[in-house]
């Protein structure tokens, strides 16, 4: 039995199989429509969720499983107090796999350690989201025909950004990357982020407040949102919050063949106007999210892939 709670647990191997096994299920949905019969999904949401929520229930219903579980901790057990060690054992005698998305760092590796499932980290609070770093991957893979030799940029909030710290570890392990890491001097990347995945692996990038010098020598743009719900400081946010909007003047200044990734949601960062550009994928990049559920979770049940 195995779990995913960082993208550092899974191979590079592993990672371009299930992408490769995503495409497939792309071109023809149907083929898989009943490789998960009988199974059962269950999620476990202590935070609000849309797409990751509603992604991984659609997910598991197009293979022909069915889901079971909750949308916020108050319409659970944890309002009574109950530990997540106590609520996965339980969930284990109902489910064939969890999704589990908690507001504390770590929450997701403790439900690992005592579930008799496969558990699957859906976010834990500002560290890891695996499972949006398989989106984006897949979804640079399908714009670009590979995830190696590029220029990538990420935008906004990279201190508190766990898709941000998540796609970093992931994209620093195949050749040729480079990062321009664009954001307020108080959002920059986190010291260990720096030290141990891009200092430790000789990635090269550099640090910048400006997002217009940077747009030209871009081949993908990650905007990310400010995360309101990880400021303490109401002020601070509220400073900080339309720090980098993206809008067609600035898209003036992109490649032809760049691509705009967000993984939503959006609130002021890029401009709906940039919607109909060619190179917006964000909305595309959800879609890709379904597809590389189906994946991980026919992969973690040990499913075969349909003749």
């Amino acid at each position: 039995m195995r779990h995913l709670i960082s993208p550092l647990d899974l191979s590079v191997e592993e990672i371009d199989q299930l992408i490769a096994l995503a495409s497939d299920i792309e071109k023809d949905r149907s083929r898989y429509a009943h490789v998960c019969d009988g199974k059962k999904l269950a999620t476990l949401f202590y935070e609000p969720s849309t797409r990751t929520r509603l992604s991984f229930e659609a997910a598991m219903l197009n293979l022909g499983g069915s889901v079971l579980g909750f949308s916020s901790a108050d319409s659970s057990s944890a309002a009574k107090g109950e530990s997540v060690s106590d609520t996965i054992r339980v969930i284990s005698s109902y489910a064939d796999i969890c999704a589990i998305r908690h507001p504390k760092e770590g929450a997701a590796y403790v439900a690992a350690s005592k579930s008799s499932i496969p558990v699957i980290n859906a976010g834990d609070g500002g560290h890891q989201h695996p499972t949006q770093t398989l989106t984006d991957l897949l979804t640079i893979h399908s714009l670009k025909g590979r995830l190696s030799n590029m220029t990538v940029g990420l935008c906004g909030d990279l201190k508190f950004g766990r898709t941000v710290h998540s796609l970093i570890h992931a994209l620093a392990r195949y050749s040729g990357i480079r990062f321009v890491l664009i954001s307020p001097p108080e959002l920059k990347i986190p010291d260990y982020i720096r030290e141990t995945v891009l200092d430790a692996n000789g990635i090269e990038y550099r640090e910048t407040t400006n997002l217009d010098d940077a747009m030209e020598e871009l081949d993908i743009l990650y905007m990310t949102r400010v995360q309101r719900e990880r400021f303490f400081n109401e002020e601070d946010y509220i400073r900080m919050k339309d720090c980098y909007i993206l809008d067609k003047e600035k898209m003036k200044f992109a490649k032809p063949d760049m691509f705009i990734l967000h993984p939503l949601p959006r609130v002021n960062e890029i401009s709906v106007e940039v919607d109909d550009d060619p190179r917006a994928a964000y909305f595309k990049q959800a879609e890709y999210g379904v597809y590389i559920r189906m994946a991980l979770i026919m992969t973690l049940l040990e499913v075969e892939k349909p003749c």
